[in-house]
This record gives C-alpha cells, sequence and structure tokens, in this order.
C-alpha cells in the first residue's frame, strides 16, 4: 500500500461534529500539534455560521497549547479526559464549559478499550516514522497511542521531522488482554523489554500522512530555590536515612517523581547524596534532571511513558542516542503507570500535594475544593501501591496566606491509608505505624509552617474525642477564613458553636 500524504485541513476535515477523537502523546511531548489547530479553524468557522462542532478527546495525559489550548479557545471541546495543564483549557472547564473527567492514568487505555467512553472514530498519532505495511514509531512518549490506534476507525498520522528517526527503537508497545484473559505483566525489573518498538496497524486504517516540522511545546519549569531544595534534601536525608536502618534493601529501589521544581529538586538531593547508590527510574514523565544525572551516572536506566524534557535536552538525546539506547525505554501509560508493576518492582512514590491535612489526607487537584488546577495524572497509581509512598508540599503558599496543612482538606485525592511519608521545608512526618491523633501530631510538629502551629494545635483541642477527631462544624475554617479575609490566619475557632 502507498502512503497517502495530505495537508492538515484535509486531515482535520474528516472529523465532524460530535466525533471522539484519541491522541498520542503524554504532557506536550509527542502530541498532535497540527491537524488539531485546523480542527480549531473547522469549529471557529461552524460556529459563526451557527452551527454546532464540538468533540470528545481522549489523550494520555495533557497536551500542548496547539491542542488543549487552542481547541478550548474555539469552544471544541464538549468532552475531555484523563489530565491537562493548559490554563484556558482550565479556565473552560472551571466555568462549566467543558466535560472534564479526570481519572488515573493508567485507566485511561482500558476504559476506552472497555467501551467506558464511548466510540474512538479517528485516532491523530505523531510518528517519527511510518510505513507502507502499518508500523508507526511513535516519538517523545508513548500514552494510549496503542489502545487509539487499534480501535479507531480511521489514523491520521503526523509525521513530525522534528523529532528524529533515532528514536526509532526506544518504545516498547504493548497492550494487556483485557479481562477475563488477562495475564500477568512481565516485567520484572525496570529494564525489561515486552513488546514491539512500534504500533502495528491495518494500513488501510491510515487515511492520511501530514508532514509537520513542529517541535513538542517543552514546559520549562522554575529554577530551584532554598524552598524547593530544602524539601528535596529533606527527602533525600529520609530515604538515606530509611536505607541506612534495612526499611529499604541497600541497592536502593526504582523511583517515580512527579513533574515540577519540587520533582527536580528531590532528584537532584538524590543524586548529590552518595551514600544512596546509582538508582532506576519507574516512572510516567522524565525530565531534564533525570537525563542529566544519567550522563553522570546516577541514574542507571529510565523507563517512562514521556521524555517530558526541554527541546534542548531531547535534541541531545537525538545526538547521543547510542549512550541512552540502552538507558531509556518509553512505555504505553497503562503500562509505565501499572498498579501491578509498581507493586513487584517496590517502587517509591514521590509527589506533590496541594494540601494535606493532619491525618494525612492529600488534595492533588482541587483548589480551595471547587475549582480544578490539572488532574490527579499518576499520582494514585503510584500512591496505592507503593514501597513508600511520599508527598511533598511547601508549608505555606502566597506569602505566607494559605497553609498547606489544614485540618481537613478540601477535597480528597489520595486518602491516609495510601500515604506513608508527608514532606515540607519544615521538615519529615513519618505516618506509618501512627494512629489518626498520632499521625496529627507528627505533622503539626514536623511539617506545619510555625505561623500555624499553634492554630492548628487548637482546632486539635475543639474536635474532642474520636477515632479520628474533628469538629465537624470547625473543620473547614481556615479554608472559609481564606475566602472571607484572604487569609488562612484569620481563623478563629470560637465563631463555631462546638
Amino acid at each position: 500500500m502507498s502512503l497517502n500524504f495530505i495537508s492538515a485541513a484535509e486531515a482535520a476535515s474528516l472529523v465532524k461534529h460530535g466525533y471522539n477523537i484519541g491522541l498520542s502523546g503524554f504532557t506536550p511531548a509527542g502530541t498532535a500539534k497540527a491537524v488539531t489547530a485546523e480542527i480549531a479553524k473547522i469549529a471557529e468557522a461552524e460556529h459563526a455560521k451557527g452551527n454546532p462542532f464540538q468533540i470528545g478527546i481522549f489523550t494520555g495525559a495533557s497536551t500542548g497549547d496547539s491542542c488543549d489550548g487552542i481547541l478550548s479557545r474555539a469552544k471544541a471541546i464538549r468532552y475531555r479526559a484523563p489530565y491537562t495543564t493548559n490554563k484556558d483549557f482550565r479556565a473552560a472547564v472551571n466555568n462549566g464549559e467543558i466535560a472534564y473527567n479526570d481519572i488515573h492514568l493508567s485507566q485511561m487505555a482500558q476504559e476506552v478499550r472497555y467501551g467506558f467512553m464511548g466510540k474512538v472514530k479517528i485516532a491523530i498519532i505523531e510518528a517519527c516514522e511510518v510505513t507502507a505495511d502499518g508500523k508507526i514509531y511513535l516519538t517523545a512518549a508513548g500514552g494510549i497511542a496503542p489502545t487509539v490506534c487499534r480501535l479507531a476507525d480511521q489514523i491520521i498520522v503526523e509525521l513530525n521531522s522534528a523529532h528524529s528517526k533515532n528514536m526509532m527503537g526506544m518504545h516498547d508497545v504493548y497492550e494487556p488482554l483485557d479481562p477475563p484473559y488477562r495475564r500477568e505483566i512481565p516485567i520484572y525489573k525496570a529494564s525489561d523489554r515486552i513488546g514491539l518498538p512500534y504500533i502495528q496497524v491495518d494500513p488501510k486504517k491510515i487515511v492520511g500522512i501530514v508532514e509537520v516540522n513542529k517541535p513538542d511545546e517543552a514546559r520549562s519549569f522554575a529554577a530551584a530555590d532554598p524552598l524547593t531544595d530544602q524539601i528535596g534534601q529533606n527527602v533525600a536525608d529520609f530515604l538515606a536515612a530509611d536505607m541506612k536502618r534495612g526499611i529499604i534493601p541497600s541497592t536502593f529501589l526504582p523511583l517515580q517523581s512527579g513533574v515540577g521544581n519540587i520533582a527536580n529538586a528531590v532528584l537532584g538531593a538524590l543524586g548529590r547524596d552518595k551514600t544512596i547508590p546509582a538508582f532506576e527510574m519507574y516512572t510516567e514523565v522524565i525530565q531534564d534532571s533525570v537525563i542529566a544525572l544519567m550522563k553522570e551516572g546516577r541514574i542507571k536506566f529510565g523507563s517512562t511513558c514521556s521524555l517530558t524534557v526541554t527541546n534542548d535536552c531531547l535534541t541531545d538525546i537525538y545526538d547521543n542516542i547510542n549512550f541512552f539506547r540502552d538507558k531509556l525505554i518509553l512505555r504505553p501509560s497503562e503500562i509505565s503507570n501499572n498498579p501491578e508493576v509498581v507493586r513487584r518492582l517496590g517502587i517509591i512514590s514521590i509527589n506533590t500535594a496541594i494540601e494535606a491535612d493532619i491525618y494525612g489526607n492529600i488534595n492533588s487537584t482541587h483548589i480551595g475544593g471547587t475549582k480544578m488546577m490539572n488532574g490527579i495524572g499518576g499520582s494514585g497509581d503510584f500512591t496505592r501501591n507503593a514501597y513508600v509512598s511520599i508527598f511533598t508540599c511547601p508549608s505555606v503558599a502566597k506569602d505566607g496566606k494559605i497553609s498547606s496543612i489544614v485540618p481537613m482538606v478540601s477535597h480528597q485525592d489520595h486518602s491516609e491509608h495510601s500515604v506513608n511519608i508527608l514532606i515540607t521545608e519544615q521538615g519529615v512526618a513519618d505516618l506509618r505505624r501512627k494512629s489518626p491523633s498520632e499521625r496529627a501530631q507528627t505533622i503539626i510538629e514536623n511539617c506545619v509552617h510555625p505561623d500555624y502551629k499553634q492554630i492548628l494545635w487548637d482546632y486539635v483541642k475543639i474536635s474532642g474525642k474520636g477515632q479520628t477527631p474533628h469538629c465537624i462544624q470547625a473543620a473547614l475554617g481556615m479554608h472559609a477564613a481564606l475566602n472571607r479575609t484572604g487569609d488562612m490566619k484569620n481563623v478563629n475557632w470560637a465563631d463555631y458553636k462546638l
């Protein structure tokens, strides 16, 4: 079969109102960039005529502005799952304009396969190479591409020359069987390969190939500062101490780390601590800091779903592919985040909280309990199944007007049953083997900012008795004070009838 090259506009014209489309990528890495922009133009034109035009979008995680951003501004999205970081999309979600379904990333591909999401009409897949017999070689991320390629009626390939063909061979494409026939996923160490280096599809489904030269819309993160450095050092010191006393094996364990400047600071501190041996990553996202540590010999191997790196870093990987070929592997998200594999390998998970409460419950998604920030992402996949689950956050936000530790979280994503360790720049709260009241004491004494310690101790005093003591009338009192006065410190527990 010969390859059919078409324009991005011609490809977009295949997408009709009411369609569900599936996209490659995971974060802005490896996502569609050209066809989605043309879909937005169609939506704007149809809306100008008074016609409806909205679609459903299934992705591996977030995308770039050329997808989530431009389609949100064109009001072209009816439904979207599972994760995003785009500010315009976020605003539309919080305004009630988009039906946004925030689900665990490991579940996205299987829920599409199970039929929970509806029919996938068209898959739009970014590739560094495609062959006439239907082999699609992905770029910088795995995501849910294998599943949406198999289920879609039609496939559009964005053949992106901004990505080197050196990426060929770096992916490990594997889809598990569905129940009741599913078997174990045979990954026993981070570097195990179990699949193919490409997605194999029926070439008749590839309705068009769009030639593109668009780099990933890479996000850079704020540089480390004294606060994030202190959080990172606290994490490294805790893990080193656990290893020294035999809780963590002397060989160390594979690490999962979230995205952002705190994650980078944690990895930097681990890299500097030579009492911790060179280690492996089994994670969903690899950032620049991981690549730097690989070059230094501090990280031996990285299994990931996405190279969420700056474009300069990605170019460096492509230019030095012979160095990285036996140190990196890219997997679909339901494998990189798979709970079975996480539990088997004994992953140490490190994720970031928006807020935590005095009993160890975590809010990682909602501001003030109502406004979506980004989504739960893969944090739940790893936290619930980790060997040791760690959450980090600064102790305060907004110039000290917000305490990140509160009596009760305004939205709960991770319960106290899954959270082992809480770390702020103030210190470390080890919640293992502790009752709720003991956890509260440990968190307040070790993690809370000095401006809020007495406030939280005063809350404990009015909470009475119980296995998990709470004053229900006052549990969200600090949030109420923030809404009313702009500062949580203005809470007055005497305002609540106890």
